[in-house]
């Protein structure tokens, strides 16, 4: 096993024991010990989106705190590397913003045989639009006014475009330094993803977890682009919003309203949203509606999946895995993950179709 990956979760999980431990422990809906109530032990390791980061350190610490034998590791590299290293059999589970693509889906069946290829939707999340400008204390942006920031058509803050939807802002006549990932990574795929579909106009690139544009400040993972803009002057990026911390987040136009990022914002896009058909039996895969102009939808969510196998070859890692993600869409971690990384906890609805494929996963 990677020494660098049982590194990564030994901090995140010591930090948030005794805060999340409560979560975990609930008589009601605990997940974190196996079907027959019966705690488990081993060693799993996963990888993949960043953006879960901070949930995933909430799951491996309530889920441990039920299970002291059992040991987690979770390495953040980002969706892309996730999905490389669970379809290589490098991990046991993995996590990425970003659902599989058909010639990805067809790679990951040969891994999981003989058994089934299970992904499902467990983090629910806006991404938020952070900027760092002085005396910029409220910001206001339309789908073309972004696209035309990200896509380097608007490039100072006190363009007119701006100016307009913040009339109140004084916008500072400063150039305008646009921050984005430079590993592949399913927050890109699915903030290009908005501007593809919100405003084509300006927009005229395929969605993809690569940065599609040369130019602006390019950064590793969801940490880095926090960073750049912190660390910047009239910087502007997109981030999961359980990183953002104190930096400033605009207000993302929807109708005739401006809608900050938050938990509920981003479940209603995930409830006018359809799962994709024909990808497998537990492929729980969904497209997102970004046009909808429902009232206080946040249309620059992500939905999270998980990534695991029906069958393993070793019948301590299956149920390792089967008991931590039954914790993991369960209430209580779903609540860990709420009060850690400000997401918003999977519909009861969505919970009762994903469980059987979690019930599935077995030993070969």
């Amino acid at each position: 096993m990677n020494l660098k990956k049982w590194l990564i979760a030994i901090p995140l999980t010591l930090a948030l024991a005794l805060g999340v431990a409560a979560c975990g422990s609930s008589d009601d809906d605990s997940g974190g010990s196996s079907s027959g109530g019966e705690a488990v032990s081993g060693q799993i390791a996963g990888a993949g989106a960043s953006s879960q980061e901070a949930a995933m350190a909430a799951w491996i610490a309530g889920f441990q705190s039920d299970n002291p034998d059992a040991t987690i590791a979770y390495d953040p590299v980002g969706s892309g590397g996730g999905r490389e290293q669970f379809i290589a059999g490098g991990t046991d589970f993995g996590g990425t913003d970003s659902a599989m693509d058909e010639t990805e889906l067809a790679d990951v069946a040969k891994r999981c045989k003989p058994g089934e290829y299970i992904e499902i939707p467990v983090y629910i999340s806006p991404i938020a639009v952070p900027y760092n400008v002085d005396g910029v204390d409220n910001l206001n942006l339309s789908a073309d006014t972004l696209a035309q920031i990200f896509g380097g058509d608007i490039t100072k803050w006190n363009d007119p475009a701006i100016t307009a939807e913040n009339p109140d802002a004084d916008l500072p006549d400063q150039d305008i330094t646009v921050v984005h990932r430079s590993d592949e990574s399913g927050t890109t795929d699915n903030f290009t993803d908005y501007l593809q579909q919100a405003a084509p106009k300006f927009w005229p690139h395929e969605h993809d977890g690569v940065w599609p544009l040369k130019g602006g400040e390019a950064a590793n993972g969801t940490s880095g682009v926090i960073s750049a803009v912190n660390s910047g002057s009239g910087t502007i990026g997109y981030a999961d919003l359980s990183q953002v911390g104190d930096l400033g987040v605009a207000n993302i136009k929807v109708g005739s309203d401006y809608v900050a990022p938050s938990p509920e914002a981003a479940v209603k896009i995930f409830e006018e949203s359809k799962r994709v058909s024909n990808e497998g039996k537990y492929v729980f895969a969904y497209d997102l509606d970004r046009t909808s102009t429902a009232k206080g939808l946040y249309p620059i969510s992500l939905v999270s999946y998980e990534m695991a196998c029906t069958t393993y070859d070793k019948a301590d890692t299956a149920k390792l895995v089967k008991a931590f993600y039954s914790y993991i869409v369960s209430e209580d971690g779903q609540q860990a993950s709420a009060s850690n990384a400000g997401s918003a906890p999977i519909p009861d609805s969505l919970r009762k179709q994903i469980s059987p494929a979690v019930e599935a996963i077995q030993t070969s």
